[in-house]
């Protein structure tokens, strides 16, 4: 692949403990093995856009701390261009404190740190590298300021406009309006669009598309995936034993976001997001857990 794709968002680390369940409301368990893992929305799909072959470039800011200069150091060993990524002084990088449960599922608390300092300013000073970009993907891990500026120093330069749109919160109209794929859950689908969660996908892809998306993206979990755009088309999921969830969801939208900015074919791109999103679900952690080009093209067959 040579597709360019510009990272606007999170930088985090990962501090996770296994569990034999998610704990209710008021409940102490006792866990099992912590670990500590590079994150964050976008730091993840930072690497999993490169892993996938894509040349990647990342905005975001970090502390001058230990887990900074760890993140920092992760980022470029997975060849991401760290150059437009800050360090903040006398701040605390973010931190995500995530619980895996025996099956898999996971339950996550993210305290932003530096990455709430990003702002629109620190955004345009590197618009550069947006509009030389093929694709900008950002989340919702920073604020949404920084992300409405990224979008629309893109759709000016006519680069192409991705959001994965957690986690999950309302989003304005003008914002939308700058998009080109809006990547979500149904959870996510659900909250933006004003809908239920129970509702048939579809539907609610064909309820974002009125609020001016053309392309919505649903992730499915196990049941695959669904594209709306002219027409509507449903992808498998890949079948896999998985032992932890974290950062499927940022595989297939780093290697959607690879395929794309390399001129894939949107379903041939689709498939290929969903094997980097099963395999990730193979391994523990987020950064530790996303694909290369060569094992998701193995599992395509």
């Amino acid at each position: 692949m040579t597709g360019r794709v510009c990272i606007v968002g999170s930088i985090n680390m990962d501090l996770v403990v296994r569990a034999p369940r998610l704990p209710a409301p008021g409940q102490t368990l006792m866990g099992g093995p912590f670990a500590r893992f590079p994150g964050g929305k976008g730091a993840n799909q930072a690497v999993a856009a490169a892993r996938a072959g894509a040349h990647v470039a990342m905005l975001g800011a970090v502390g001058d701390d230990e887990h900074g200069l760890a993140m920092r150091t992760t980022l470029s060993d997975h060849a991401v261009d760290v150059a437009r990524v800050s360090t903040r002084s006398g701040t605390a990088t973010g931190v995500a404190l995530i619980t895996v449960d025996d099956a898999g599922e996971n339950t996550i608390v993210v305290a932003p740190g530096a990455n709430a300092s990003l702002s629109p300013e620190a955004v345009a000073s590197a618009a550069d590298v947006i509009r030389h970009a093929d694709v900008l993907l950002a989340q919702l891990e920073v604020p949404l300021e920084a992300v409405a500026k990224a979008a629309s120093i893109a759709r000016s330069a006519h680069t192409k406009v991705m959001l994965n749109a957690a986690p999950a919160q309302s989003l304005p109209r003008d914002l939308l309006a700058l998009l080109d794929v809006l990547i979500v859950n149904r959870g996510e689908a659900a909250l933006i669009a004003g809908r239920s969660p129970e509702e048939d996908p579809a539907s609610l892809a064909k309820a974002l598309q009125t609020l001016g998306v053309p392309e919505i993206v649903i992730t499915l979990g196990g049941d695959g995936a669904l594209h709306a755009g002219a027409r509507t088309t449903r992808i498998a999921a890949f079948h896999v034993e998985p032992i932890d969830t974290v950062g499927a969801g940022d595989a297939f939208a780093g290697a959607f976001a690879a395929a794309i900015a390399d001129k894939m074919p949107t379903e041939a791109a689709l498939r290929f997001a969903a094997a980097a999103g099963a395999l990730a679900t193979t391994k523990q952690g987020a950064i530790p857990s996303l694909p290369t080009r060569a094992e998701i093209q193995h599992l395509l067959g």
